[in-house]
């Protein structure tokens, strides 16, 4: 006896990855008119670097040696909140202060930089700066910087989602692409309701820390990345801190944030955040998640702490809740300055397959302005 074969459904466009920078492209392919579906392999979305980081709605202040990751921040600030006003937090002060050793900017050159891209910037008074050890900070700005609830972000995105009729699929794990026979590309995918099989006419790769896990089973060389295991503890803050967020710069220092989803504060430090990192190179391809659910889970939160209070020592009263452990993928490239610029490579070892990375959450809309969508509805063509 036998049986037909089994058509592999036929789409537009496939989105790999169901952070917030691939729900925010589905949702932009699908109101142009393409079919679209989003592969998640977690079994929801928003749920890995999109939620575990600072939570930090950038204005361009933590950017002074990279004027246009600054200026784009403070350009994409006034759009990301008038679009997620609810998932906001603009409740507390925010603070920047210049360390006055081993700083890679002075407080000239802060402000110097705040003028340029426009961002508001000015003298704290008495009761914040006292709050500084004044051997160790040069000095200390108030600015307008704010935070964003990740769960609340979340539930925006489902709705958004819902809304534009993106469909889409939990716990489908892509596990390799390539050419399709009658044009476009097949995706092999594990878990999904549906069918292991989809043939898309464009596919787009944000998954972020497994954006070359895709790429090495698929057969194409990977793009030079440089990933970390990090640590983001939180913490409840002592009173004089609790409507407060603090970021010392700039070189190996720290920043506490509201955290909004919690009710608590992030505490992050350039020295002791990262706890391991390597190198996407050649033939070497490391399954990122893999080597994060195997390393070990051993907080430096004191180590945090301690170096903090030499600046801000009222942070020594803080209590530590838990930490977060999360991989960071960046352009290699970024070092230099600290610059965090978007990756966009179209046609990647595969016509049709674009990679998208992205640090920052806020600068999502330039992916999108940069993204080509059809003009009209892509006629599919039977696989």
């Amino acid at each position: 006896m036998t049986h037909p074969q089994r058509t592999s459904p036929r789409i537009d466009a496939a989105v790999i990855g169901g952070g917030f920078y691939g729900c925010m492209l589905a949702v932009h392919l699908r109101s142009a008119g393409a079919k679209v579906t989003l592969f998640e392999k977690h079994d929801d979305i928003l749920t890995r670097a999109s939620h575990t980081n600072q939570a930090r709605v950038h204005n361009g202040y933590h950017y002074p040696r990279s004027l246009l990751t600054g200026l784009r921040s403070r350009v994409n600030l006034p759009r990301f909140v008038a679009e997620f006003r609810d998932c906001v937090d603009s409740s507390f002060e925010k603070i920047y202060a210049i360390a006055a050793r081993h700083s890679h900017v002075t407080a000239r050159h802060f402000v110097n930089f705040c003028t340029r891209i426009g961002a508001p910037v000015r003298p704290v008074g008495p009761r914040i700066r006292e709050l500084f050890d004044p051997r160790l900070v040069e000095a200390v700005f108030a600015v307008e910087e704010y935070a964003f609830d990740a769960v609340r972000l979340r539930e925006a995105m489902w709705a958004r989602l819902r809304a534009a009729g993106v469909d889409v699929r939990l716990a489908a794990d892509v596990r390799r692409l390539a050419a399709h026979d009658a044009g476009g590309l097949r995706l092999e995918c594990a878990g999904v309701p549906g069918g292991e099989s989809w043939v898309a006419d464009r596919v787009y790769n944000c998954t972020y820390s497994q954006l070359n896990a895709v790429l090495a089973r698929s057969g194409i060389p990977p793009i030079p990345l440089k990933h970390e295991i990090t640590e983001l503890a939180l913490v409840r803050m002592p009173e004089k801190l609790a409507g407060v967020g603090v970021t010392v710069m700039c070189g190996p220092f720290f920043s506490c944030m509201p955290f909004p989803s919690r009710g608590l504060h992030s505490l992050s430090h350039v020295r002791y955040t990262p706890h391991t990192s390597w190198h996407d190179s050649g033939a070497t391809v490391l399954d990122a998640h893999r080597l994060l659910a195997e390393s070990p889970r051993r907080s430096r939160v004191g180590l945090m702490v301690r170096d903090a209070a030499r600046y801000l020592p009222a942070i020594a009263g803080c209590r530590h809740v838990e930490s977060l452990f999360e991989v960071k993928t960046i352009l290699p490239a970024s070092e230099r300055d600290d610059g965090r610029p978007i990756l966009l490579e179209h046609d990647v070892g595969l016509p049709g397959l674009t990679c998208v990375l992205a640090a920052k959450i806020d600068n999502v809309f330039d992916m999108l302005d940069a993204v080509p969508v059809p003009a009209e509805r892509t006629e599919r063509r039977a696989a």
